[in-house]
């Protein structure tokens, strides 16, 4: 009878991992999409509820606005900056390569009146410029290899646009029965974790709301002010400069690689006044967001070392696309803060232990 029982009990555990591993290959295509529709729904859950209630409680009309929105801001513009790198692309490598084809001119006097690090930059920029033909000739075979990485960012949008549609799409169910799906989510955890159900619940969302707000929207915040930025220095291919400062604004030096590319750009057309404008813009402005917005919106829970995020973009787009770049950092946040509140817990539960016993 033992031996009957335990055979039973054999069958009936492999026939679950079977149907757990069946479903997860089905699903595996869409997993990323899943996730990601599951923290832009959590992180917008207040406007949800907003929306519903001024819609008299009716969920299925919320949740249809709430999707129409995510097809508003992010499909959208994502659709937009696909187009104008489509568009942008070529006329930058062109430019550049007239750029090139050029030289490098000398410094222009400011530069040499910049305090204590002006006299240096202005003999460098100045022998730079005296080897501007083998300066041209180096940069000239960068741009073959720059303009293919421009391409292939191109495509990855692109990506992006065919998997945020597919969010929006799941995100309607998950807003018109998130209540039903939180309290199984609940339940399901209950039995796991016991007591820490709630405390855990709360250190991920916490953690997602603060890396959504803090990463993401630092991002666009700083994208925004470029692009305003570029559209009064006149400065070629906007959207495109600022979509690229979206994505490098996870990198402390990113944004500024892209306005200080503009502000050289402005200096070689001879736009000086405009050159000092988009440098200053650059400066305060863009990257000012990034000094102090940023900290402001990540301390809600999601601060977490700096080579994590670096890491949970490029792994996040490397498994799961565009959509990645969001959802990497979040995984990733999520796990650290777990494992960061487990060690710290860890100790106080054993004293009690020990002086219990």
């Amino acid at each position: 009878m033992v031996t009957e029982k335990r055979v039973e009990q054999v069958v009936q555990v492999s026939a679950i991992v079977l149907l757990v591993v069946g479903c997860l290959l089905v699903l595996q295509p869409f997993l990323g999409a899943l996730l990601a529709a599951a923290i832009v729904c959590f992180s917008t859950w207040p406007v949800y509820r907003f929306i519903e209630d001024r819609t008299g409680g009716r969920g299925w009309l919320a949740a249809l606005v709430m999707t129409l929105l995510i097809l508003l801001v992010l499909v959208v513009p994502l659709a937009l900056i696909a187009l104008s790198f489509r568009d942008d692309v070529p006329q930058l490598v062109e430019n550049a390569r007239e750029l090139f084809a050029q030289g490098l001119p000398g410094p222009p006097e400011w530069v040499k009146a910049i305090p204590l690090a002006g006299e240096h930059l202005d003999a460098a920029w100045r022998e730079l410029a005296e080897n501007r033909d083998k300066l041209g000739e180096a940069l000239k075979q960068l741009l073959q290899p720059a303009r293919e990485v421009l391409v292939k960012t191109g495509f990855i949008i692109a990506e992006g646009v065919l998997q945020f549609t597919l969010i929006a799409f799941i995100s309607y169910f998950f807003y018109r029965d998130g209540a039903a799906l939180v309290e199984a989510l609940r339940n399901a955890l209950n039995r796991v974790a016991g007591d820490f159900t709630e405390r855990l619940l709360g250190i991920v969302g916490g953690t997602i709301t603060g890396v959504v707000y803090g990463i993401v929207g630092t991002g666009l915040a700083q994208a925004l002010a470029a692009l305003i930025g570029f559209w009064i220095a006149g400065v070629p291919g906007a959207v495109t400069l600022a979509s690229l400062i979206f994505i490098l604004s996870i990198i402390p030096a990113g944004p500024p690689l892209i306005w200080g590319g503009a502000t050289v750009w402005l200096v070689y057309n001879d736009q000086t006044g405009w050159a000092i404008f988009m440098a200053l813009w650059g400066f305060f402005v863009v990257s000012g967001i990034d000094n102090i917005v940023k900290p402001l919106l990540i301390s809600r829970g999601a601060a977490m070392p700096f080579v994590l995020v670096l890491l949970g973009v490029f792994g996040g787009v490397l498994a799961f696309g565009f959509v990645g770049i969001f959802l990497g950092p979040t995984l990733l946040a999520v796990g650290f803060n777990l494992v960061r509140r487990w060690t710290e817990t860890r100790p106080a539960a054993t004293e009690t232990v020990n002086r219990e016993s």
